[in-house]
C-alpha cells in the first residue's frame, strides 16, 4: 500500500486553511493485474466512509485487479473541485499504466453513495474527458474517461429523488440553479459512447432512493450502453461489502462475473 499525491505542486483550488489533506491515491497493487479500479468512498461530500475504501480495494485485489482509493476534497470545497480530483486521478492512473502493470484501456471507476455520484461525473460528463495535448504536465495530456463505471447505491440525480445532503454539500448556495442541477443529474449526461456500467442498489434504501439507479439504467438502456443492474429487496443505505445482508451480500461476486464477462 502506497500513497501517491495527485499533484506534486500547484494543486488547483487548494487552500491549506481549509484543513484538509491534499488529494491523493492510496494504491493497492497486485502482480499481473487484470486492470485497475479507482475506488471512491461515499460520505455525502462531507467525509469519506472508511468501510467503502480499503476493504473494497482489497476485495478487488482478490478478483485479480489492482485498486486505488481516492482521497478527494470535500465540503467546504464545492463543485467542480471534487470532479477535478476524480479526473486527475483517472489521468494519473492512465499515465502510470505501463509502470504499474495494467493496460491503459482497463481502468474502471467505482463509487459508493456520493462517491458514486463523483464516479459517474467522471464517466458520463463527456465534455470533460479530453486531455490537453499542449500541457507541459504529461498527466494532463491523458484522457480522463474511465473504461467502466461501477455504481453502488449511488447518488446519481439532482432531481426529485436527489439526496439533499449530497446536493447541498456539492453545490452550496447554487443548489437551486437549474443549469447546475441538470449538469450534475447524471442520468441526463449519458451519451452513446459512455462506458459500460454495473449498478446495484437496495429497494428499501431510505437515504438514497433506488430511483437514482433506475433512472440511470433507463438512460443507459435508451442509448444502448451495456449495463447490469441489480436491485436487492433488503438492506439499508451504506452497506459497503454488505457481508451480513442477505441477497445484497452477493454483489461482489456478481461484479466479479460482470468484470470477467465485460473485460475478460
Amino acid at each position: 500500500m502506497q500513497e501517491i499525491p495527485l499533484w506534486e505542486k500547484d494543486i488547483p483550488f487548494y487552500d491549506a486553511a481549509v484543513g484538509q489533506p491534499a488529494p491523493s491515491l492510496m494504491l493497492f497493487p497486485v502482480s499481473r493485474p487484470r486492470g485497475m479500479i479507482l475506488v471512491l468512498p461515499g460520505g455525502g461530500y462531507t467525509h469519506l466512509a472508511p468501510h467503502e475504501g480499503a476493504p473494497i480495494a482489497e476485495r478487488m485485489n482478490g478478483f485479480g485487479w489492482s485498486a486505488a482509493v481516492l482521497r478527494y476534497r470535500l465540503a467546504p470545497y464545492q463543485a467542480p473541485v471534487p470532479q477535478l480530483d476524480a479526473r486527475r486521478a483517472m489521468r494519473l492512473l492512465r499515465f502510470q499504466s505501463a509502470a504499474w502493470g495494467y493496460a491503459p484501456d482497463r481502468i474502471l471507476i467505482m463509487g459508493f453513495s456520493a462517491g458514486a455520484h463523483l464516479a459517474a461525473c467522471a464517466a458520463l460528463q463527456a465534455d470533460r474527458w479530453a486531455g490537453d495535448p499542449s500541457s507541459a504536465d504529461p498527466v494532463e495530456r491523458q484522457n480522463a474517461r474511465p473504461d467502466g463505471l461501477i455504481s453502488c447505491y449511488g447518488v446519481l440525480t439532482m432531481g426529485p429523488f436527489a439526496h439533499a445532503g449530497s446536493r447541498d454539500s456539492l453545490l452550496g448556495e447554487k443548489a437551486k440553479d437549474p443549469a447546475l442541477l441538470a449538469e450534475y443529474s447524471l442520468e441526463t449526461r449519458v451519451t452513446e459512447d459512455a462506458p459500460p456500467a454495473f449498478l446495484w442498489h437496495t429497494a428499501e434504501d431510505a437515504s438514497v432512493p433506488v430511483e437514482n439507479s433506475l433512472g440511470l439504467a433507463a438512460s443507459l438502456s435508451a442509448r444502448r450502453v451495456p449495463f447490469a443492474l441489480h436491485v436487492f429487496p433488503r438492506g439499508r443505505h451504506g452497506l459497503g461489502l454488505a457481508e451480513s445482508t442477505p441477497c445484497a451480500c452477493r454483489w461482489p461476486e456478481l461484479l466479479h462475473e460482470w468484470l470477467s464477462d465485460t473485460f475478460g
